[in-house]
Formats: C-alpha cells, sequence, structure tokens
C-alpha cells in the first residue's frame, strides 16, 4: 500500500496539478491551440525523442522484442475493437471514431511524462517509451487516419501525413549518429537538452487546454465500451502478450504501463475533422484521462508487484 500511495503522490499527482493548470489557464487566456500543438508536435517531442534515443544502451535483440509486443497488442486491440463495434450495431462513422478511441493511445502529451517521472533512475523506461511513441505515430497515421477517411473514401493519405511528421525524422537522425558514434558539440546539445526538459510540462499544460472545454451529459454506450476497451482491455492484453514473449524487468514494466494510457487526442482530432462523432470522441479523450488516474496507477503498482 506504501508503493501506491507513493505512485500517486510523486507520479499521478504532479501530473493532473499540470492538467488542472492547463485547463485553468486556458479557461482564463484563451490559449491558441494550434501553436501549442505544433510547439509539442515539431519541437518538444522531436527533443525527447533525440535525447532518449541517442543516450540509449538498448541492443538490437530487446528492440525486437518491443516491436513483437507492440504488433501483437495492438492487433488484438484491433479485431476486438472491430468485433465490439460490428456487435453493437455501431453506424460507420461511430464505428469509425470508437475503434481509434480504443486502438490508440496517448503516448505523447500523457504517456512519456508518465514514463519520464516512472523511470527517473531507469533511462531504458523512457527509451521504451520512445519506441512505443514512435510505433503509435505510425499507427496513428495509418491505421487510425485510414479509419476516419474511409468513410467518406477520401483516398489514402496516411503516408504523406506521416512523413510530415518531425518524430521519425529525430529518430532516424538520432540513430545515424549514434551508430556513427558521432559526438555533439557541447554548445549544440546544451539547447537540444533543455528543450527536451523543457517536454513533460508544457505537454501536461496542452492537455489540459484541450480538456478545458469539455463537457459530459451522460455516459452513452460507446463512451462506456471505450474506456473498458482503452483502459482495461488493453493492459489486460499488454500483460497477456508480456507473458507469452517472456519479458521482465524494466523493459516489462514500461510496455505495461504503456498499454494502460489513455486515448489519444489525435482520435478527437480525426473525428472532428471528418465530421465522425466528435463530440463522443472528445468526451472518450477527457473521461478516459481523468479515470486513467485510477487504471494508470494500479498499472503502475502492478509493474512494480510483477516485474521489479
Amino acid at each position: 500500500m506504501d508503493v501506491f500511495f507513493l505512485i500517486v503522490v510523486n507520479v499521478m499527482i504532479p501530473i493532473f496539478s499540470l492538467i488542472a493548470i492547463g485547463a485553468f489557464l486556458h479557461r482564463t487566456f484563451k490559449f491558441d491551440m494550434s501553436t501549442l500543438s505544433r510547439l509539442n508536435t515539431f519541437l518538444l517531442i522531436p527533443a525527447v525523442c533525440f535525447v532518449n534515443v541517442y543516450q540509449s544502451q538498448m541492443a538490437g535483440d530487446t528492440l525486437s522484442l518491443i516491436i513483437g509486443f507492440l504488433v501483437l497488442q495492438n492487433m488484438s486491440l484491433i479485431v476486438i475493437s472491430a468485433l465490439v463495434a460490428k456487435f453493437a450495431r455501431f453506424d460507420t462513422r461511430l464505428s469509425a471514431t470508437f475503434k481509434n478511441s480504443v486502438v490508440l493511445s496517448n503516448n505523447g502529451n500523457f504517456g512519456l511524462p508518465v514514463s519520464q517521472l516512472v523511470f527517473l533512475h531507469h533511462p531504458i523506461g523512457v527509451t521504451v517509451q520512445i519506441v512505443v511513441l514512435i510505433f503509435q505515430n505510425l499507427l496513428t497515421f495509418t491505421y487510425g487516419l485510414f479509419n476516419s477517411v474511409s468513410v467518406e473514401k477520401k483516398g489514402f493519405q496516411a503516408l504523406r501525413l506521416f512523413l510530415k511528421n518531425p518524430v521519425i525524422y529525430a529518430l532516424v537522425f538520432a540513430i545515424v549518429l549514434k551508430v556513427l558514434s558521432v559526438p555533439i558539440p557541447h554548445y549544440l546539445w546544451t539547447p537540444i537538452e533543455n528543450t527536451a526538459s523543457a517536454f513533460m510540462a508544457i505537454a501536461l499544460v496542452t492537455l489540459g487546454a484541450q480538456s478545458a472545454f469539455i463537457k459530459i451529459y451522460r455516459f452513452s454506450k460507446p463512451l462506456i465500451l471505450s474506456l473498458i476497451g482503452r483502459l482495461i482491455l488493453s493492459p489486460c492484453l499488454g500483460l497477456i502478450v508480456i507473458l507469452l514473449l517472456n519479458l521482465d524487468g524494466t523493459i516489462a514494466q514500461a510496455l505495461f504501463i504503456a498499454s494502460a494510457f489513455p486515448t489519444s487526442r489525435n482520435s478527437s482530432i480525426f473525428a472532428l475533422e471528418y465530421g465522425n462523432h466528435p463530440e463522443y470522441a472528445a468526451q472518450t479523450v477527457l473521461v478516459s484521462t481523468v479515470f486513467s488516474m485510477v487504471t494508470v496507477t494500479g498499472t503502475v503498482y502492478l509493474a512494480e508487484i510483477l516485474f521489479s
């Protein structure tokens, strides 16, 4: 119980305090959300990605195991969410948003700050989260985007949009420099490291701002099913895959925790852009983020017990 209390105090309260501050400030000053989003996407997340990958000591076989986990877990979520949408008789627009809400998780401005706090003294845990983030970006701008645009058959735009995301280039650049053992001069490394350090606070304030004006009138069946799929089913599948692959230690902890993160804001963005029940999508992002204070705390606690 002491470990659970420490997780709440040292991880969850700092995170949700910044989310609450972001919501309050946005209600007071009306932030330009487009600017905040671009600041995170085009500067802060790439910087975090670059720093962690460049400094990581992850071996190739470990990376293969992580990718194997992500493929198995996410394929299971894709199949199960599609079956649930079919049996629940959701229309095509609702089905698209529901599937995205279950499969796409917020590994950027929620998951990465959580991992930075949980694995403060184990950098490999943050590196695992970086790999999960890259994989989720790929999944978002392929499966997630195709899910949304296919409702109106507007064509497959995933590759073009994915290639616009700077995270992938930060990853490739960091890998190249690391493989070639290229040292980065202090005058360049200092601003890169400082930018990466700014990520956690700004990302969580942004998430709070995104949630500031969302209203919840009732817990509809699609919303309840999304919450169950994202916050309960996903970590359960994650645990099963971890056991199947015989993973342990910090890597198992990081992957188990990453499987429990709330619904991605991209699910809401896609729903708004293509008219696929945007209010329901926004509600799912907000409520799953709030409920994750309990579910992610529980997952972090279990990860400590099962894989320490």
